[in-house]
């Protein structure tokens, strides 16, 4: 099984936030977040954690919040995904639009929301075994594309591998056991483009190369 369960009590820090998120905002999902798109596609997406209005709130990764209206954009410009993207207001519960992904995959390296949206190491490692089966369940995945240093790392080490075997780096391509690719990119959170650390041009340009590579 690659979801992990609606309670899951593998992290103690995170089980807490999300049992005080329940109070709270009990409209919200609240719980770990499930990958979205189809498990046949080649391009398997993987983002850092859920945010806190964003897929935390709706359910659905990268939804909700700016991080979502960027990557979204960019999937539908490129030919991986159609329909409309609804992020819905960040303080009520969110209603599904019509938006499909046809030729990517979304998940999340940790797949509950951390405090200030970061996840130890030690909750990195207990959500692996996830996303190791979730690219186990991908039989046509070519690219892996990583959003920032913390699903670098994830990826890796669902593959097997060090660190150290491959930095990370915008832009850069990297081998990957099986004949596939991880690509990088810096998340395509508001601070990052607020800051200018990512542009969307920069973002559209590791798309560019990933749909290269894919056709």
């Amino acid at each position: 099984m690659h979801e992990p369960g609606r309670d899951c009590a593998l992290c103690p820090r995170l089980c807490a936030l999300r049992a005080k998120l329940r109070v709270d905002h009990p409209a919200w999902h609240n719980a770990p977040v499930p990958s979205f798109g189809n498990a046949r596609a080649r391009l398997l997406v993987v983002g850092l954690a859920p945010g806190l209005k964003g897929a935390n709130r709706t359910g659905r990764p990268f939804t909700g919040d700016f991080a979502g209206d960027l990557l979204y954009s960019t999937l539908k410009k490129f030919g991986l995904a159609r329909g409309t993207y609804r992020a819905g207001r960040e303080d009520a519960a969110w209603h599904p639009d019509d938006l499909e992904l046809t030729g990517a995959r979304l998940t999340n390296a940790v797949r509950c929301l951390p405090p200030a949206n970061k996840p130890l190491p030690a909750e990195a490692a207990a959500c692996r075994p996830f996303l190791k089966a979730e690219i186990g369940a991908m039989p046509g995945l070519r690219i892996v594309l990583a959003l920032g240093r913390v699903a670098h790392d994830a990826t890796l080490a669902a593959f097997g591998l060090r660190a150290a075997s491959a930095r990370f780096a915008h832009g850069a391509f990297h081998e990957l056991p099986g004949d596939r690719l991880l690509a990088d990119s810096y998340h395509c959170s508001r601070y990052n483009t607020n800051t200018r650390r990512l542009t969307p041009e920069m973002f559209e340009a590791v798309f560019a190369e990933i749909r290269r590579r894919l056709d």
